[in-house]
């Protein structure tokens, strides 16, 4: 064997192989998780020298669609002083997207829904947001901007 066949055998058995999946459900979970790790990756590059601490939680879902299965997903919350927000992911499927992220503000003991995040929709395959409650808000690309515009009830008026 050659130096750089046993080098590219090495390269391969470091990286974990890409799983098969039994069915289309098993493969969304998974990317719903993976994007989630990603997106809390990103938000501590955002966030670097600014305070907010980030944590990860885990969070129960249950999603009917799929026979009333339970699986865990990352969650993602972030601190600042006495306020938190929270990015708790809501659902797999429903409301023509996959993956439903809440974005809520915790304060003094009261919890405000502020905005939703959607993994992946028929209008877009990239993360995209709108306000919470209003299903009728257009679905806009989520980015550093919409981010910082997002979490900006963190910091007391």
């Amino acid at each position: 064997m050659s130096a750089k066949a046993r080098f590219m055998k090495k390269l391969q058995e470091q990286h974990p192989r890409s799983r098969a999946f039994d069915s289309k459900s098993e493969a969304d979970i998974a990317e719903f998780c993976d994007r989630m790790r990603q997106l809390q990756e990103t938000m501590e590059s955002w966030l670097t020298d600014t305070g907010i601490a980030v944590e990860a939680v885990s969070v129960s879902l249950v999603e009917f669609l799929i026979g009333g299965n339970a699986f865990s997903v990352p969650g993602i919350h972030l601190r600042y002083e006495n306020r938190m927000v929270k990015f708790t992911p809501v659902f797999l499927y429903g409301q023509g997207v996959v993956g439903c992220v809440e974005v809520t503000l915790c304060t003094q003991g009261k919890i405000a829904s502020l905005y939703r995040l959607f993994m992946r929709s028929s209008d877009d395959v990239s993360w995209t947001w709108s306000v919470s409650g209003n299903r009728a808000a257009p679905r806009v690309a989520f980015n550093e901007d919409a981010f910082f515009d997002m979490i900006g009830a963190l910091l007391p008026e």
